[in-house]
């Protein structure tokens, strides 16, 4: 049957979408690429005059957990409203189409929209034994990657997968698996999104960033979105102010555990992850984050910390793993950023208040050391009070 490629595989969304809820993902979309509110309009403005940046979406080797984040974010229901921001005009697991018609979808989009479409990327690339562990249509996963790569205007790798490798390249590793921007170095730059999901809203962003202003939000030496993975999640998180007075749960279930104390001990990743789960929670659902249902960070947007991965060789050459529950170093302890300044009345500030702010400054600063310095301090041979009655 012959039919026109670019009516067969459009998303749309049926009845409409409420122009509150409209503005409001554009506005949580523009903050999380810290964009003002007028970038919301911008967006809203330029998805409604037909504006649309068109997305072509690759599967490789991976769960399609980016995928399922996507479709089950709510309040506002991201699933359907992303269909009104951007035309997903090819998407192997949202598709009707099947065989040589979806394929001639794609065919269609590069011939119609050199450099103008959105490459995303989803799934780990095997290169070993050329690649023939994951064919699709009688191409490599290399071949169809480099092939479409070259014909796009952006690309984004979304989830630890397709960023560095995730699951898939986990030692030993049998099919050679590693993320796009390592298959695609030195031919293009690729925007990393790593976490296991990813979270839906830094792609939507950086999505309408490039589609509406026509930049890339500035990325960090890792090609990762600073606005997202500028910070590690022990500078932002709920629990810092128990690291920070040494109070740590002990083992799962403790009655520290159930106070919320610090996860550290337990083999939280927090203090050597970049990501911004803990200021920009799952499906809009407040605590919906590995810490806030209460299991320590596992690092799953750095590449040396999660999935028992073969990390890399000191300078000595040695190769180690870095098991889920094993804590990690920390670096810099800083004191959180939300402490209220201590100033004195009408702005000035006296010799008193001078005095108070040192002695908090110097506690600040201090406060890291102390966690550490408990960290050693636990009696394991004189169990406490607290873990008696728990």
């Amino acid at each position: 049957m012959d039919f026109e490629p670019s009516l067969r595989y459009h998303a749309t969304l049926e009845g409409g979408v409420d122009r509150r809820d409209f503005m409001k993902v554009c506005s949580v979309a523009a903050a999380a690429v810290g964009l003002p509110a007028s970038a919301a309009v911008q967006f809203a403005n330029a998805a409604a005059g037909g504006l649309k940046p068109s997305v072509v979406w690759l599967h490789f080797q991976e769960c399609t957990g980016c995928t399922e984040s996507l479709l089950r974010t709510s309040a506002p229901d991201v699933a359907k409203l992303i269909l009104d921001l951007i035309s997903l005009d090819f998407h192997e697991t949202l598709a009707a189409a099947a065989g040589h018609q979806f394929e001639a979808v794609l065919e269609d989009v590069m011939a119609r929209l050199p450099g103008k479409f959105v490459l995303v990327v989803e799934g780990a690339i095997p290169t070993k034994d050329n690649g023939i562990y994951c064919t699709i249509a009688g191409k490599t996963a290399v071949e169809t990657l480099n092939e479409v790569a070259a014909k796009a205007g952006a690309i984004i790798s979304i989830g630890s997968c397709a960023s560095w490798g995730g699951v898939p390249s986990a030692d030993p590793n049998p099919t050679g698996a590693t993320g796009a921007p390592k298959v695609l170095e030195g031919k293009h730059t690729v925007v990393a999104l790593p976490g296991c999901p990813a979270n839906p809203y830094i792609l939507l962003g950086t999505v309408l960033q490039y589609a509406v202003l026509g930049t890339l939000p500035a990325l960090d030496d890792k090609n990762r979105p600073q606005f997202a993975y500028k910070r590690v999640i022990h500078e932002d998180c709920p629990r810092r102010p128990h690291f920070d007075a040494g109070r740590f749960a002990q083992v799962y279930g403790d009655q520290g555990h159930r106070d919320g104390y610090c996860l550290y001990k337990l083999g939280c990743k927090g203090p050597a992850t970049h990501a911004n789960c803990s200021l920009l929670h799952f499906g809009e659902v407040k605590g919906a984050w590995p810490i806030g249902i209460g299991h320590p960070c596992i690092g799953c947007t750095e590449k040396g910390i999660v999935f028992n991965m073969c990390i890399g060789c000191t300078e000595k050459g040695i190769v180690f793993n870095m098991p889920i529950h094993q804590t990690v170093e920390i670096v810099r302890p800083t004191p959180p950023d939300t402490f209220p300044p201590i100033t004195a009345e009408q702005g000035k500030v006296g010799a008193v208040a001078a005095g108070v702010a040192g002695l908090a400054g110097g506690a600040l600063l201090g406060a890291g050391w102390m966690a550490s310095k408990k960290l050693g301090e636990v009696d394991e041979k004189k169990p406490s009070s607290r873990d008696k009655e728990a």
